[in-house]
């Protein structure tokens, strides 16, 4: 058997989901909403099977959709994209970071990444034959700082992930982390793999900002995105890249060998999505905003030290803080198992030096279930303490 695969455990979210689905507890683990997403985008994509093409689109994602994406981002980013050499349709963003980091990345190229990451991230790139070098951030807010960044580089650093805005911490990063970023890929001559999957769901009027924008960054950087984020819609698997053409040509030859393409009344009405009106995305902020304040309001009122969200539709509690002298995993094993409520510890995203008292709860619920799952916390603050 492949090594680096072999060895892995199963994911922690399907690990908590499944002890969510034995025990018929609440699921606020693995991040899905409880919509099932703008009733007009799925309209679209009901008609494209009946009316539309069903066979093998183009390998790179249908023309309406690579249009679609670059006036997504002028209108949205400011970018000025080809829509024909830098926009690459994927079968979801986790695809995205699959090409991207097989496709760029050869044997013995390091790359760094900052904790707590996403756990495809170093699986994907020991699969490419790279190095992890990894960056550790700590609680409350998440923030980076130089000297870590430049304890990290070596000769053989290639690349660097960067996921912003961050699950799980629910931060996103500012000018002044970009700036720093930006000059520390430009100094060192690194390419920036970005995952920005959850841009559009930011909060408390703040607006994310791609580090692809950043003096000496348009052609070193990877930008990656999701349908499924943008749209409630994460069982669909539409993403895509953008990168300057040379990276964008290479990401493809990887893609081709991976899923080929997507499929094309999918990408029809994903299409038709990213030209909703602004109206529609300021709602989905304004609807994701409301769950979280009536989350962290639950959570603080039952005894629970809730850490800032400003972004994704997850929220975070220090364990610690709240009194509770337990690891995340074991509070989370026993949250679901005695309480009926599933939340995601989070330090198995870290690989070194993990963070062992957060765990994340993801709001994108409805109001009658986010209560009844605020209501059985804290009965369980109360019996763990």
């Amino acid at each position: 058997m492949n090594p680096v695969l072999s060895a892995l455990p199963t994911t922690i979210f399907e690990e908590m989901s499944s002890r969510a689905r034995a025990s018929g507890a609440i699921n606020l683990g693995q991040g899905f909403p409880d919509s099932e997403g703008p009733d007009d985008v799925r309209q679209v994509a009901a008609e494209a099977v009946l009316s539309g093409w069903n066979q093998y689109p183009p390998m790179r994602g249908i023309a309406e959709l690579r249009a679609a994406i670059a006036s997504h981002y002028a209108a949205h980013q400011g970018l000025d994209l080809d829509d024909q050499s830098e926009t690459l349709v994927t079968s979801g963003a986790t695809e995205a970071l699959a090409a991207s980091i097989l496709g760029l990345v050869t044997p013995g190229d390091e790359v760094i990444l900052i904790q707590p990451a996403y756990d495809a991230y170093a699986p994907l790139v020991r699969q490419a034959g790279g190095v992890p070098r990894f960056v550790t951030t700590h609680p409350p807010d998440w923030s980076i700082a130089a000297g870590m960044l430049e304890a990290a580089v070596g000769d053989k650093t290639r690349f660097i992930i960067l996921n912003s805005p961050l699950n799980p911490a629910a931060t996103m990063l500012g000018d002044e982390e970009l700036a720093l970023l930006a000059d520390f890929c430009v100094r060192h001559d690194l390419i920036a793999i970005c995952d920005e999957v959850w841009e559009h769901i930011v909060f408390d009027g703040h607006t994310h900002r791609s580090l692809l924008t950043m003096p000496g960054m348009r052609e070193r950087t990877v930008k990656i995105g999701s349908a499924g984020k943008i749209f409630s819609l994460t069982g669909w698997k539409v993403g895509w890249v953008i990168a300057a053409a040379p990276l964008s040509a290479a990401i493809a030859k990887a893609h081709q060998f991976l899923t080929f393409t997507t499929p094309p009344n999918l990408q029809a009405a994903v299409a038709y999505g990213l030209g909703k009106d602004m109206t529609y995305f300021t709602a989905m902020r304004a609807g994701y905003q409301a769950s979280r304040d009536r989350l962290t309001d639950a959570l603080s009122a039952g005894g629970y030290a809730v850490l800032p969200g400003m972004a994704t539709y997850f929220l975070s509690i220090d364990l610690t803080r709240s009194g509770l002298v337990m690891t995340d995993r074991d509070f989370a094993i026993r949250l679901v198992e005695e309480a009926g409520v599933a939340v995601i510890p989070i330090s198995p995203f870290f690989e070194t030096e993990p963070v062992t008292n957060i765990v994340r709860l993801c709001f994108a619920k409805s109001d009658d279930v986010l209560d009844s799952a605020a209501e059985k916390l804290a009965a369980a603050h109360q019996l763990f303490a």
